[in-house]
Order: structure tokens, then sequence, then C-alpha cells
């Protein structure tokens, strides 16, 4: 049997020869992971070595399996880095704690691998999708996807074409194929094009899976990040007072809500081919999804009026850069127009905004002798 990584470097002799380990024995590594998923993966999961594969044929990795590198892929892009400056409910907030499109997605990567890893699916690719489901947000969170969106029906309606519209988990796949495309594999691809709920109720078909179970677990996992930290995030900005007592039966913590959550999903959806909830948990975190649709993100706007002003942000920038030779190099039409405003972030936004339409201070560079 080929040596182990172990065997390669010596701690005390600082004999780094990790260099030394053939192709021959790195490609082993990968074989041997993913014969470790065939043995100990439920049947329902899916296995890297029977993935349906990328658009463009690779060499597979020597260490990596193909959602392993997806993984890495979407982690080290520019689009997943620009979502640390990216609203996740609450606009420009002054404080530390609040979640940003950053934390709310890595909230999901950790809860969506909880559940994998307990239903012995394939964690990997679960952590691909999830790290990858929010990329296509635009600025301001949903409140700049909405002006976007906005602005292509308007812009529709005058020429009379096709009917357009912005939707972000399409915007998504639009940045992980074209703007910075990294030849994902399938799965991956489907999993983010499919991963978003809107405001509709989870119901049973939604652990239902449409393309994997791992997909169906990031759904999922997305909406029980948000019902909690969005929670979370407004009592501590004051739009809320406090939790009604009806949802502390869920738990008296923003933990314990998710774990409750959590738990209920994987007591449902053991050796099932579906991810379950009790039909007490569904109703509860509907429930839940509605009295913060009514008293947080439809009252926000209302109590913060810097909401409104983003989302007119937003659809000045959308109508500047539609003007002929006002997109940057490697931008152009309406696409150019959609791709380069969703994907600035919240501060490059408001800079764009400031330099086009704020006056700058006059500054007189040269005296000049009368």
């Amino acid at each position: 049997m080929p040596g182990t990584w172990a065997q390669g470097w010596s701690i005390e002799g600082r004999n780094w020869n990790v260099a030394r380990l053939d192709r021959r024995m790195a490609t082993n590594i990968r074989e041997q992971i993913e014969e470790r998923e065939r043995g100990a993966l439920s049947a329902f999961a899916q296995l890297a070595s029977e993935s349906a594969g990328r658009a463009a044929i690779e060499d597979p990795d020597p260490v990596r399996t193909c959602f392993m590198r997806d993984r890495d892929r979407i982690q080290h892009s520019k689009p997943f880095r620009r979502l640390k400056h990216k609203t996740q409910v609450f606009i420009a907030p002054v404080g530390d704690h609040y979640r940003t499109r950053l934390t709310h997605t890595l909230d999901v990567a950790q809860i969506a691998r909880t559940i994998g890893r307990s239903l012995r699916l394939n964690e990997d690719l679960i952590e691909a999708i999830a790290l990858g489901h929010d990329v296509g947000h635009t600025p301001f969170g949903h409140a700049g996807e909405a002006a976007l969106d906005q602005s292509l029906r308007e812009l529709s309606d005058e020429e009379g074409g096709v009917k357009m519209r912005f939707r972000h988990y399409e915007q998504s796949l639009r940045v992980l194929e074209v703007l910075t495309p990294l030849n994902l594999t399938l799965e991956t691809l489907v999993g983010i094009g499919g991963h978003s709920k809107g405001r509709a109720d989870l119901t049973a078909f939604d652990g239902e899976p449409t393309s994997t179970l791992e997909a169906a677990v990031v759904r999922v996992s997305d909406r029980i990040a948000y019902l909690n930290h969005d929670l979370d995030d407004a009592v501590r900005s004051g739009v809320i007072d406090s939790i009604p007592s009806a949802f502390l039966k869920l738990g008296v913590s923003h933990g314990k809500r998710i774990s409750s959550m959590v738990c209920d999903v994987i007591e449902n959806s053991a050796e099932q081919p579906a991810v379950k909830l009790s039909q007490s948990m569904l109703d509860a975190m509907n429930e839940l999804k509605e009295w913060l649709f009514e008293n947080v993100y439809f009252r926000y706007p209302e109590i913060y009026p810097e909401t409104l002003k983003a989302q007119e942000l937003v659809r000045k920038l959308f109508d500047h850069y539609l003007k002929p030779g006002m997109l940057p190099e490697g931008f152009s039409g309406v696409q150019g127009a959609v791709d380069y405003v969703s994907g600035m972030t919240d501060r490059f936004a408001i800079s764009a905004f400031e330099q086009l339409f704020v006056p700058q201070g006059f500054v007189r560079t040269v005296d000049v002798v009368m």
C-alpha cells in the first residue's frame, strides 16, 4: 500500500518532502475518497464518482473529488468574496454583528452540512451549492433585487419586447457560468438554480429531490438560516421589541431554535429519499416566515427610509449604464447593465452613485496670475 501523508514529512528534521509524493499516489487519494463515499454514504446520496460532469471536460484532480473542486472554486472566486459587503436585510447597519450576505451564506452551508452528515449525504456537494447559492445577489439585498426587477419590467413594457425580469438565483448561475466561468458540475449548478423559495410556504414537496437530495437539503437549510438570523437581527435592531411567545416553542434562544429545526429535519428524513419536516414544525416555520414578512421585511422600509433610497440608487445606476458608452469595457447592452449593477457591493454602488450624481468639490490645480 502506498505511503501516507504522515510519512511524507518530518517536523523534527524539517524534512519537507511532501512534493516527493508521486502522481500515482495522489490520484489514489481521490480514488480512496470516492471509494469511501461508495461505502459510507446513503443509497440516496449523490456520489462524486457518478457525477454527470462539467460542460468542458477536465482531467480529474489528483486529490479532490469533482464536488470538492466546485466548492473550492466558488470559495476562492471574486463574486463569493464580494458577498461580505452585500446586505442581508439591514442596510448599512451601525454595528458589527448584523448579518451580511456572506455570513448568511456561511450559516446556510453549516446548517446544510450538519443535516447532510447526519443523513449520510455528500457534504462536498452540499457545501458547493450552499456557498454559490447567493453570488448573484444585488447590492442592498432583496431591496436591490426588487429595484432591478422593476426597472427591467418597465423597460420591457417600454420596448414592447420579451418580458425581462431579475431573479438572484438566475443571476447566480450566470455569474458562475458566464461572468466568472468556473466550469462547475451539473449537480452544483442545478442545486444553485433551484434553491430559492421566495415568500412561498415550505411544503412537503420542497424536500423532494428535483435533482439531488443534497440540493433539497440546501433549499430547506436556506429557510432555516434566514428565519433565525433575520429574527435575531430584527430584535437587535429594534425593529421588533421581542420575539412573540408563539415562536418560543421553537426554542428560547437563536441556537436552540436552529437546533430544533435541524433535529426535526434529521429525525423525519433519516433513510428517506426526501428531506422531510414534521407537520407541526412545517406549520411553525411557515407561520414564522409570514410573521417576519409582515413585521420585519415590509415594515423595515417604513421605519428606515434608507431602503427606499437604496432602491432609487440602484434604479438610477441601471438607467445610467443603459446609455451608450457608459459601461466599462467587457459589458454591453441591457444584460451588461444588469451584470454590472447586480455585481456591485453596497459600498461600491454608493461610491459609483456619488461620483456620477453628487457634485464633487471644485479643485483648483493651477493658480493663474491675473
